[in-house]
């Protein structure tokens, strides 16, 4: 087979063997979190905070174990939503689903995919951006899993380090961590003003952001964020999956 050839297929052929690995898993364990998640970013300075709630069917559907999602309204508006969806374990039928498959679903269009940076306790993750635009409106997305160690960005990496742990050490426990800022009234501005909006998005995503992460590491199980290298294989998938 063409070198080109094997390298294209290589993240599909090792996400096939990773997905049977771990489904065929049987010594799983259910990690419980350590604290609660409505301890989870309750109150943003100068803003009125109201619980979102998910239906049974949704939630059924997700296969989350548990989950927190406020919005937070300054005066009228919502300056941001934030989201944290708990596994206390995963296998088949009950693992995470990836915002930028569920977000077309929801109405939104994907402008542009790209990666930002979120600051916690003097260390720099690196975390999924997407600009959005649903009719008039667009919004900023970041996004990001959590758990066992680790803050993750690529899915391909997540499915590695899923599979690598289901085998290796018998339990999948994860969050899936979302912030969405809306940009009021994106189609009335200008150019000058959509980039100015967007900027200012931009550093709200950032700033709620490290608070997040910081708080939902609070309660998750495990040890302390590593800065572990992403493994080889998984670096070799994530670089063919962007080409």
């Amino acid at each position: 087979m063409h070198k080109g050839m094997l390298v294209r297929y290589l993240p599909a052929a090792l996400l096939i063997a990773g997905f049977v690995l771990v489904y065929s898993t049987r010594s799983q364990v259910a990690v419980p979190l350590t604290g609660s998640l409505e301890s989870v970013l309750p109150a943003w300075s100068g803003m009125t905070v109201k619980a979102q709630t998910i239906s049974d069917e949704e939630r059924r559907i997700a296969g989350m174990s548990d989950y927190v999602a406020r919005s937070y309204w300054q005066d009228s508006t919502v300056a941001f939503t934030a989201y944290v969806g708990y596994y206390d374990r995963q296998a088949q039928g009950k693992s995470m689903h990836s915002p930028r498959n569920c977000l077309p679903g929801a109405g939104w269009e994907v402008l542009k995919a790209d990666t930002g940076i979120v600051s916690s306790a003097g260390k720099r993750y690196v975390v999924n951006k997407y600009l959005l635009k649903n009719g008039g409106s667009q919004a900023l997305v970041f996004y990001w899993y959590q758990g066992r160690g680790r803050v993750v960005a690529s899915e391909y990496t997540v499915k590695w380090n899923l599979l690598h742990d289901a085998a290796l050490l018998g339990h999948t426990e994860e969050a899936l961590v979302r912030i969405m800022v809306p940009v009021a009234r994106a189609s009335a501005l200008d150019q000058a003003g959509l980039a100015k909006a967007l900027a200012d998005a931009q550093t709200l995503g950032e700033t709620v952001g490290a608070s997040l992460l910081t708080d939902v590491q609070r309660v998750l199980p495990g040890p302390a964020i590593s800065t572990a290298r992403v493994p080889a294989t998984a670096a070799v998938m994530t670089t063919a999956s962007a080409r």
